[in-house]
Order: structure tokens, then sequence, then C-alpha cells
């Protein structure tokens, strides 16, 4: 079975981890030899794709069925990096339970021969290669002085972040993606005149197949992790509402809530980052969705305040924040996290203090939030993370803090219930919903991977956590 290496992580924040899934009320449940093959486990599913990539679909401008058929003509006959027979099994699947859902498989690790020449790019660039784009420029860090147009290479991940950009050559800790066919020179990579744009390696020969969704249908597809379409579901929205997305950049669930209310009613989308919004407005051109309001706002401050100039007690739908409280029917926080649910993740930078500082940040977005929403209404807290501290503890902390809410049921409920070790009760945990990394199976005896089962594209994605609230 071909493998990369576990996701690389800095000592400390690993044994942080370690501790998240070899807590004493968990491993008391299931004894520490299973919780420490889980936690390995999961270390390993990290540095590979998920079995699928999975399509959402703007049901706004098309049915499903015509999409799915636009969608296999768009992508028969794009150059995959694989053999033929290969390539011609990527066909777009519905969900069963998402109708606005396309799953295509991800083929692979494939047995790949190594050339003599190689390339190296960072750990981003790496794992965007893993899922199905080329090598473009800025993510190259090293190349052989040889390096020409029209020459074939082999391209590596940096996994270590320890490369340094313009090397010749590189003898670090690394792992193989494919090989592709040079559309640069190493003079104009590292181009003395400042960074260049554009692909720099096509890759013909991948270590997975996927397909690339660059300019594939913009206006009908949206590419998303299966558990991000999950909590457009779960929130539930409806035509005429008006709904809050308070960390919406680069718009993916925030365009989706606009999608299930049928572009009536409001969505407010907020961002600190104006770049950001700027992008989640073009996105929502792009997709025909004129119920969006974008602003640039840190949510912590979108509540308005008794000294906050020119605000009504009411919202009528038409001014930016500050909002009054109860403006909102629903309310996603989609909170900043630490990430490390996200795969491909060859490694993780960041150091145990950043991914300590996201708590403390997620209680004041939240509180935020529970002012905001009208009773009666719904909120939806997410992350793509896989830490207690940031999922299972910060709905414990929401239960004791906010009375008024209470957990909900969600539909669709496609993951696994919470995990154990924040002194939530059985009940309490099989109202939320956790997505567990699980990796599928590796190279068969004939050098293919076997076609990967739809029954298992619910349980091989990324990690990511979503708990529901009704606010009485």
């Amino acid at each position: 079975m071909l493998v990369f290496p576990p996701v690389a992580l800095k000592a400390d924040v690993r044994d942080h981890l370690r501790n998240t899934f070899t807590n004493e009320e968990l491993v008391s449940e299931v004894g520490e030899e299973v919780a420490d093959r889980e936690f390995d486990a999961l270390l390993s599913s990290l540095s590979h794709p998920p079995s699928f990539s999975c399509v959402r679909i703007n049901t706004h401008l098309a049915p499903p069925q015509q999409v799915q058929h636009t969608l296999q003509q768009e992508l028969t006959g794009q150059q995959l990096g694989g053999c033929h027979g290969e390539e011609a099994s990527l066909v777009p699947l519905p969900h069963s339970q998402l109708p606005d859902v396309l799953m295509l498989p991800i083929l692979g690790p494939r047995r790949v021969c190594v050339l003599d020449s190689e390339v190296v790019v960072g750990a981003q660039c790496g794992s965007s290669v893993l899922r199905g784009a080329h090598v473009f420029a800025p993510g190259i860090l090293s190349a052989p002085k040889t390096l020409q147009v029209g020459g074939l290479v082999s391209v590596f991940s940096d996994v270590e972040n320890k490369c340094t950009r313009g090397a010749k050559s590189f003898e670090g800790q690394k792992v193989f993606l494919g090989n592709g066919v040079c559309e640069m020179s190493r003079s104009e990579v590292f181009c003395s005149k400042g960074p260049i744009r554009g692909v720099a390696v096509r890759m013909t020969d991948r270590l997975y197949i996927t397909p690339c969704f660059d300019r594939v249908l913009p206006h009908l597809v949206f590419l998303q992790n299966l558990p991000s379409v999950v909590v457009g579901h779960v929130l539930g929205p409806r035509p005429g509402e008006c709904v809050l997305d308070m960390c919406a950049a680069p718009g993916g669930k925030t365009t989706h809530i606009a999608t299930l209310m049928s572009n009536q009613g409001v969505v407010v989308a907020l961002d600190k980052i104006r770049s950001k919004v700027e992008k989640l407005r073009e996105n929502a051109a792009k997709q025909h969705l004129s119920c969006i309001q974008a602003f640039c706002c840190n949510s912590i401050q979108a509540v308005a305040t008794p000294t906050s100039p020119s605000q009504n007690s009411t919202w009528d739908g038409a001014n930016g924040p500050p909002f009054p409280e109860e403006s909102f029917d629903r309310v996603l926080l989609d909170a900043p996290c630490s990430g490390l649910g996200q795969r491909p993740n060859m490694a993780v930078s960041c150091s145990l203090k950043e991914i300590c500082s996201y708590q403390p940040l997620q209680r004041k977005l939240f509180s935020t939030a529970v002012r905001l929403l009208k009773v009666g209404g719904v909120l939806v807290y997410s992350t793509c993370t896989v830490t207690l501290a940031e999922n299972e503890e910060q709905v414990a902390w929401a239960l004791r803090t906010f009375p008024s809410l209470t957990l909900q049921p969600q539909e669709p409920h496609l993951g696994e219930q919470g995990m154990l070790g924040a002194g939530l009760s059985h009940d309490q945990r099989r109202l939320l919903q956790r997505f567990h990394p699980r990796m599928r199976g590796g190279v068969a005896s004939d050098g293919h991977t076997p076609m990967p089962c739809l029954d298992d594209a619910d349980s091989d994605t990324i990690g990511f956590f979503i708990a529901k609230f009704v606010k009485s």
C-alpha cells in the first residue's frame, strides 16, 4: 500500500492533539489502545485527500439532472493525469440524501515512477496538486538549473517548510505527488523582476486522479467539501427570512444559503478582510444571487450598542452593521478555527499558542451571534477542525452561558455523534455532528486503485463539526 507520512505537526501541537483523543472520559469508554489507534489513523488520513470531490449545484439556475449532464460533458476529455480507462470512470454521481450535490471519485494513490529531474513545491501547493490543480509558479521552491520548457519532472512537496526558495535541489523530508511537463524555465519561475504567475508544471501523471474545476461551469457548480454543504441544510433557511453569515468569505456557504432561500429574503455576509468580501461579491454575482448583502466588518462588533449612531431598534434589511439585537431569523457562525481537519494537509505550521488562541475568539463571536438572533431563531456553529476545545467544549460552554439556547436535532445527519471529553451527556452528543476523517484502502496488486464506493463518501471527508441551537 502506498501511503504518505502522517501530517507533520510541531511536537507540542501533536501532544496537545493526542491529549484530545486520549482524554480520560474517552479512554474509559473505548480503552487506551483503541483511542491511540484512532488518533494515529486520523493523522494518516489528514495527509491524503478524501475519496470523493463534492460539487454543489446552483439549483437557483438549473435543476440537478441538467447540471449533472452538463458537468459530465465538460469533464469528458479533460487531461487529468492518468490512463484513459481511469479518467473515463470519473462520472459525477448524485448524493443519496443531498439533492444539490454531485460526487466525483478521487482515484489513488496510484503507482507512478519517479523521474531523475525533480521540482519541490510548498505544502499548500502540494495539497492543491493532490486535489486536481497544476503547479503554479509561486508554489515552486526548488528546481534544477536544467529546468526547461517541455522537460519532464517529478513533483515533490516540502512537508517541513525547510526548503529555501530558489534552491537547485532539496534533500529534506518531501512527499512525491506525481509527474508533469514544464511550461516555464527555471529563470522564468525565479524571475528577478518579481513573482511570476501562471502554470509552471502541467501535471500529466498524478498520484491521485481528480478533475480540475478551474473555470468549469462557475455559475452552475461550486467545489465545496461535503460537510460544508451539510451545514447549509442543517441551518435550514427559508425564502423571505433574514439570515446572517458571520464569517462568510469566500462565500461557499453564503451562496448556498441564498440558493436554499430561492434568492428570496436577505442574506447578510460579513468578513473583516476587504479583499475577501470583494471575492464573495464576485461569487454571488457569478451565481446570479441578488439577495446577498456583503459587508466588511469584524463580526464581534456587528451588534449595535446603546451608543451606536443612527441605529433603530428594529432592522429593515437595508442598513449595514452594526445591527440591533434580535435582527436575524437564522445565524451561521462558521468560526475561525485551527483548521486541523482540512485535507489533504501535509504539514501544519501553526504553533500551539496559535491553536489555543481560537477558543476565546470563537466565544466572543458566539456571544454576538446569540444577541443578534431572534427568539425562536436558529443558530448553527461549525468549524473545520478536530479539537475538543473548539468543538464539544464550546457547546458545553454555550449551554452553561446562555440558558435560552437548546441543542436541536440536525437534518441531514451524515457524520458521527459528538466526542467524549467535554462533559456532555449522551443525548447532547447525539445531537451534534462530527465528521471524523477515515482513509480508504490503497493500491491493488495490479497497480491500480479500486474505485471508491459512494457509501464511503460521508465518512471519508475532511474533519468537521456542526452544532445546531434554538433560542427560546
